[in-house]
């Protein structure tokens, strides 16, 4: 069980981040915005976890990278003004 559960991590993982390409190619997120970055640092995780559990070491690295990227860039981007009433 705990096998299958870090392959789907992996599958995942990337369908979201080749998902997030393919939104910000055909124009449907921008590439400024939260949910890019979102989709970015989930997928992230998912490679991570089954990366780590099959010890492929560069992969885990290059993701664990893309994933504070992710959040540093997710730190910067404003949130909209709230108007107060």
């Amino acid at each position: 069980m705990i096998q299958l559960s870090i392959e789907l991590a992996g599958w995942l993982g990337a369908g979201t981040l080749l998902s997030a390409y393919v939104l910000v190619s055909s124009g449907h997120l921008s590439a400024r915005g939260r949910g890019f970055q979102l989709l970015n640092v989930a997928g992230a995780v998912g490679l991570v976890v089954n990366g780590a559990w099959h010890h492929a070491w560069p992969s885990v690295g290059l993701n664990v990278v893309w994933i504070a990227v992710g959040v540093a860039a997710m730190g910067r981007v404003r949130r909209p003004e709230s108007t107060e009433l």
